[in-house]
């Protein structure tokens, strides 16, 4: 296939055409041209956009990367040659179906070319699918190492060990494990499906021998179980005629009971006959013991009512003295006290200032004649013994005066005379106060006592209260008594009425008795028994119906021969397809041998005329990486040694081999994958694109002016 030109209205590009050539195509241009956008485009065009992508936070889903930037929608076409026709591939984007409404057309005549839909277009028109032409004939910086895919493994694989990569081996291979399977697969496939029924016909064959014996023995229990139960139905009418018999004296006995209660009931309504009422009697002793409570109660208020105050004890100072007297005298008292107190001062002071004048005017006799001052001498000796006797009468006037007062006041200081007056005041005060309260309490329940006392000879009339209430307390008990008999009687006669309309008289059982159950145990063991029958009879029902849907024995047995035979034929058969893949495996094997070297001696080749023949030496391991060797080396080693440039030149011979293998007729699209090669090697690269070129088309995008000028 050859691409003539390709128009695009795909991201970056709008309207925009790109115009090819048969051979090498090289397109230069810088950076954020479009070059990987026409790529993209190349690959969607042929192969579909994948709508149900989903952008993440790393990458973006080509529907939305290569959404156009003008708001367009998405189109574009491709005129090709392909098998010598010229066709128009043309998609675009209808609806929600972005980029998905596809016509394929013959350019020139416009004729629709049926054989190509919007699905198979990339496989017919290159023969691979889509990961095999972006790893093998797609060729970018990035993806220069050829990474497993299983439709890249896939063909390498048939291609180095069949020589065709058809996958005819694959498939013969496919369909024998397939019928393996189809035999034998883990626990599924015909074999394991036959085993089971096999094992499950002789399960049944089992299972129908066991519920053979259980019916049987089911049968015989059944049976016994029936005559159990006729033995128990005849015992318990045997029960029933004895127990009528003794029903019979139970109603003589309970008649005999009625006539007694009728007695005593005659005997106490007749010593009731004239008595008031029950209800009467009831409410009289209610109100009786009413008053008896509320007796009790005051009782107890009076109880519990505080004692008369004690009258507090006058001092000897203030007795027969009210306790306002007794202040007012200690007042009064206080006050005569300290008032003899001030006149004995004023008296002496005046004495004393006397007396000292008086030795002054003797003092000057000094100044005399001695008969002058003798004299005066005389004079001032009288007078101080006359003072001193004055002085002492009218002191001990006073002191008589002082002792009067405070007489009355033993053993207290006149300054605590109006304080204990005062405290005296104080006790009467509280004295007379709760003297009034208790008094006031007292008299209150007394009034309170006296008007019940005239209730309760009123309710006595006359009598104590306690014989009173006696005497109602008997009234009542007699009232009731008669109203338990009469109870006692009608309780009586329905107890008769009951047991005659109950008796029976059971006719006598025909076959003898021979069993000693009470009737408890009786009616016990005929719910049981009855019970053990039922489910005895519905187990026999189950089991019988178990081994009708079992089937016949003799139909389970012909049934179980065909299945073994079966079987036997079923493994018959897997060991032949065992045999026939383990041949297959052989014959891959030994094709292997002979063609695995192809794709490895090709990319060696390649490589050395990149390398201007540095390395001798390639080997392509089963994971599809590359080990290479120099002349100069002794062992191969792995990419990882080598410099990037040269794993993008080992690399690129591997992509050149697989595709000249795998996709002879696709044309080769590189997107800058010989950035990194310097000029040597790049003129190298350069004359291996031209030589491709010859036989298929080459389109080599760039961003550096060195491919278009070698």
């Amino acid at each position: 296939m050859k691409i003539y030109s390709m128009t695009a209205t795909f991201g970056k590009l709008e309207h925009q055409t790109l115009t090819l050539k048969p051979g090498l195509n090289v397109i230069e241009a810088p950076n954020e041209w479009g070059k990987s956008t026409w790529c993209a485009f190349l690959v969607n065009m042929l192969y579909g956009l994948d709508t149900r992508a989903k952008s993440t936070k790393t990458a973006l889903a080509d529907k939305d990367r290569y959404a156009p930037w003008s708001g367009a929608l998405m189109s574009g076409s491709i005129d090709l040659n392909w098998n010598g026709r010229d066709i128009t591939i043309q998609r675009q984007t209808k609806g929600r179906l972005i980029f998905g409404e596809f016509s394929a057309f013959e350019t020139d005549t416009g004729l629709p070319v049926p054989e190509l839909n919007g699905v198979n277009c990339g496989q017919m028109l290159l023969g691979v699918e889509r990961s095999v032409f972006t790893r093998a004939g797609f060729l970018k910086l990035t993806d220069l190492p050829v990474t497993q895919d299983d439709a890249l493994r896939r063909r390498l694989n048939n291609l180095v060990t069949t020589g065709d990569e058809s996958g005819t081996g694959d498939k013969l291979a496919s369909t024998l494990r397939d019928l393996k399977n189809k035999c034998r697969y883990n626990r599924t496939g015909l074999l394991p499906q036959a085993e089971a029924q096999r094992q499950q016909l002789e399960n049944q064959l089992s299972e129908l021998a066991s519920l053979q014996q259980d019916i049987l023995r089911l049968r015989h229990l059944q049976s016994d179980k029936e005559a159990f139960l006729a033995d128990l139905e005849n015992h318990k009418a045997a029960l029933q005629y004895a127990a009528s018999l003794e029903d019979a004296n139970r109603v003589k006995a309970a008649e005999a009971a009625q006539v007694a209660a009728q007695e005593i009931y005659d005997s106490l309504a007749d010593s009731c006959d004239g008595l008031p009422s029950y209800e009467e009697a009831q409410q009289a002793l209610d109100s009786g013991r009413a008053l008896q409570q509320q007796l009790s109660d005051l009782q107890m208020e009076q109880r519990l009512l505080p004692p008369l105050p004690e009258m507090p004890v006058a001092p000897s100072c203030f007795q027969g003295l009210e306790p306002q007297d007794a202040v007012a005298q200690a007042k009064a008292d206080h006050s005569a006290y300290v008032s003899l107190q001030d006149q004995r001062k004023g008296f002496n002071s005046r004495l004393w200032i006397g007396y000292a004048a008086a030795f002054l005017v003797s003092l000057g006799g000094l100044f005399l004649t001695p008969a002058l001052y003798i004299a005066s001498a005389v004079v001032l000796v009288a007078s101080v013994f006359g003072i001193f006797a004055f002085v002492r009468k009218k002191n001990q006037g006073f002191d008589k005066e002082a002792q009067v007062i405070t007489g009355k006041y033993p053993g207290l200081n006149p300054e605590s005379w109006m304080a204990e007056a005062q405290s005296f005041a104080a006790k009467q005060s509280a004295y007379q106060w709760n003297l009034e309260n208790a008094t006031t309490l007292r008299g209150d329940a007394d009034l309170r006592m006296a008007a019940l006392q005239e209730k309760i000879r009123k309710y006595a009339a006359g009598d104590e209260l306690e014989i009173c209430l006696d005497r109602w307390s008997q009234i009542i008990a007699k009232q009731n008594a008669l109203q338990m008999a009469q109870r006692d009687l009608e309780q009586a006669q329905k107890h008769a009425q009951a047991l005659r309309s109950m008796l029976k008289a059971p006719a006598k059982p025909v076959v003898d008795d021979h069993l000693t159950y009470s009737e408890a145990d009786t009616t016990s063991l005929l719910a049981s028994t009855a019970f053990d029958l039922r489910q005895t009879q519905l187990k026999l029902g189950l089991y019988e119906g178990r081994a009708e849907s079992l089937g016949q024995e003799a139909l389970l047995r012909t049934q179980l021969k065909n299945v073994t035979r079966r079987i036997h034929q079923l493994e018959d058969t897997y060991s032949a397809l065992e045999l026939a893949l383990n041949a297959l495996s052989a014959a891959t094997t030994e094709l292997q041998r002979r063609f695995a070297p192809r794709i490895s001696k090709r990319a060696q080749e390649l490589f050395g005329q990149l390398t201007g023949q540095r390395y001798d030496r390639l080997a392509l391991s089963s994971d599809l990486s590359l080990n290479a060797g120099a002349e100069n080396e002794d062992t191969l080693r792995p990419a990882q040694y080598r410099s990037d440039g040269t794993v993008d030149q080992l690399y690129l011979a591997l992509r050149l081999a697989v595709a000249e293998e795998l996709t002879p007729d696709a044309p080769l699209v590189l997107d800058d994958a010989l950035v990194r090669f310097d000029d040597t090697r790049l003129a190298a690269a350069m004359d291996i694109l031209r030589t491709l070129g010859e036989d298929k088309q080459v389109i080599l995008f760039t961003c550096q002016g060195r491919e278009s000028r070698l």
